[in-house]
């Protein structure tokens, strides 16, 4: 990449004050000096542990996908497995977690994709990204008391025709799916 402007530099942390503890997240005000203006600018970060999502394959190579109301957008979306990963516990771990709890897949073929910020402009966490593949069914599913999900499958014709009509929106899956697959 060729810039003919300078990086922008990192704004001095001013002062930290705790905000409101909320329930999936913690968060806090930072005021921050733009060194571009010299302005002080207050900003909400929100803390949270890393979260984790998984393209699971079957042998078919479909594509295990979830559907689940989500408050923020006050919809049922499509989505691929994932959740946060808990205290202590390895990405991996969680992935494989996950998809036990949420699908009742499991696998032995597993293949980190990496990690991406799912909104660095206030949260300080990051996504990791599985591929499971060869998924086979072994367990019921085991939900939390705030999830309800239907679990389907899909081949690669159904996603793209889902992304196209904005059916299948969510950042995170895509950016999980768009590692395996041309979405276009």
């Amino acid at each position: 990449m060729n810039n003919s402007n300078t990086d922008p530099k990192p704004w001095k942390l001013l002062k930290q004050t705790p905000g409101p503890e909320l329930k999936v997240f913690k968060s806090r005000f930072e005021e921050r000096l733009n060194p571009r203006n010299n302005k002080v600018l207050e900003c909400l970060i929100l803390d949270s542990r890393d979260w984790v999502n998984v393209v699971a394959l079957t042998p078919a190579r479909e594509t295990v996908l979830v559907k689940q109301f989500r408050f923020g957008s006050g919809a049922v979306t499509i989505e691929i497995p994932g959740g946060v990963i808990d205290n202590g516990e390895e990405h991996e771990a969680a992935a494989k977690r996950e998809l036990r709890e949420e699908t009742g897949y499991t696998s032995t073929k597993w293949t980190y994709l990496g990690a991406s910020e799912p909104n660095p402009a206030i949260l300080n966490n990051l996504c990791h990204h599985w591929l499971a593949e060869d998924v086979k069914k072994c367990y019921a599913i085991d939900l939390d008391e705030g999830e309800d999900i239907a679990i389907f499958t899909a081949g690669l014709d159904e996603i793209r025709k889902a992304v196209k009509s904005g059916r299948l929106r969510h950042a995170l899956a895509l950016t999980g799916l768009s590692k395996v697959f041309d979405l276009r």
